[in-house]
């Protein structure tokens, strides 16, 4: 399903890991990420995906579904994901159990986000070989499909073992609670969310290759969803990205010199996908701007970028992620994410002000003859009083 320029409407949100410098304090850090989610939802954002990850010292999320359920207390719109959980980590039945009462929990604001494990470290300190980890991904998703959706599994692995293994509850959510699987450069996301007609979040960058790797992937999950009955839909895709935005693009990199050092060196000496090469000790962010990873600069410049994401989707796409990655202080993010939301994310929903416009149009080419009107009723309101009163 394609959508028109006037006719698209992108949901926004973000997808926090998080990422939090090894000199702060943790409990303020969890604190300021759940501070965010508030925010968010003041500002009409539509979900945020929450991370799990438990090596490295940086993303300190261990149980995303813990955090939703707080979270779900303190705001009263904004939809939470797990951004994601990584299925070799649990027994299937065990975590669509836990998924099934946040359902409930969250009177289905609740989304289910799944993938292989992203940070080798936590695979290692399992005894989970790397190798078999998109294995166990598609293992524990096709059980895990059968039981969200009320039915009974038996099925035996050389990881897993269930027997008559059924839900307590229904779904909450009709018809079922929603689900993704996160996908990056390989196909085996975009093959696992096709084959179950659910959604998938795209990740590893937006540069002209990787907006090219994810408009391929999107052909696989097409191809995928196709072959086993499902209509593949672009709204279920959400593209996830960078953006820090200001008042003007000198204050906009002015601000990210805050975390950007941190953050770069996290994932240049542990993260093992490097977002900016080694060799760019320079000037971080403009590597970032002028490689289409990230928009650091004004409202206008945040527009460019996400249109870029569009035409790069080869026909669009449903989502758009901002990977929060506090690049600036608590202020600055804030007012990024308020710049955003006011002067960014009505151009990509259905053109939001464009009645607005015409309608300040209307009234403005009619302003010469109606305030003519206007002054002759009045004088004639006085002349009539006069008139009345002399």
């Amino acid at each position: 399903m394609k959508a028109t320029m006037n006719e698209r409407y992108l949901k926004t949100g973000i997808f926090l890991a998080p990422f939090h410098a090894l000199a702060e304090n943790p409990l303020l850090a969890l604190d300021r990420d759940m501070e965010l989610l508030v925010h968010l939802d003041r500002l009409n954002y539509h979900e945020a995906w929450i991370g799990e990850h438990h090596s490295g010292g940086f993303e300190i999320i261990a149980c995303p579904e813990m955090f939703i359920a707080a979270a779900a207390e303190r705001t009263r719109h904004i939809r939470l994901g797990t951004g994601v959980a990584s299925l070799p980590y649990h027994n299937p039945f065990t975590l669509a159990g836990r998924m099934m009462q946040l359902d409930y929990m969250t009177r289905g604001r609740a989304m289910f986000g799944v993938g292989p494990g992203s940070l080798v470290y936590d695979a290692v300190k399992m005894g989970l070989k790397p190798e078999d980890q998109r294995r166990k991904l598609d293992e524990s998703l096709d059980v895990i499909m059968e039981l969200m959706q009320g039915r009974m599994v038996t099925k035996k692995t050389d990881w897993f073992d269930l027997r008559e293994a059924r839900l307590q509850l229904k779904s909450y959510s009709q018809p079922m609670m929603e689900m993704a699987v996160a996908s990056s450069r390989s196909p085996v996301g975009a093959l696992a969310a096709g084959r179950h007609g659910i959604g998938m979040l795209s990740i590893g960058g937006t540069s002209d290759e990787a907006l090219k790797a994810h408009a391929s992937n999107w052909s696989v999950y097409e191809e995928s969803a196709r072959t086993n009955g499902k209509e593949p839909d672009r709204r279920k895709w959400r593209i996830v990205t960078f953006a820090h935005v200001a008042q003007t693009r000198e204050q906009a990199r002015a601000d990210v010199e805050f975390g950007l050092k941190d953050f770069n060196r996290y994932f240049s000496e542990v993260a093992t996908f490097p977002i900016i090469p080694p060799d760019i000790t320079s000037d971080p962010a403009e590597y970032l701007v002028s490689s289409g990873l990230a928009c650091i600069g004004t409202p206008d410049d945040c527009v460019r970028h996400f249109e870029r994401l569009w035409k790069g989707s080869n026909g669009g796409f449903g989502g758009v992620l901002l990977l929060a990655h506090n690049w600036a202080d608590w202020p600055a993010t804030q007012r990024s994410y308020e710049l955003m939301a006011r002067y960014v994310h009505p151009h990509f929903q259905r053109s939001s002000n464009e009645l607005r416009e015409w309608s300040y149009a209307d009234a403005s080419a009619k302003y010469a003859s109606a305030g003519a009107q206007s002054k002759a009723a009045v004088q004639a309101a006085i002349e009539n009083y006069q008139r009345r009163t002399g």
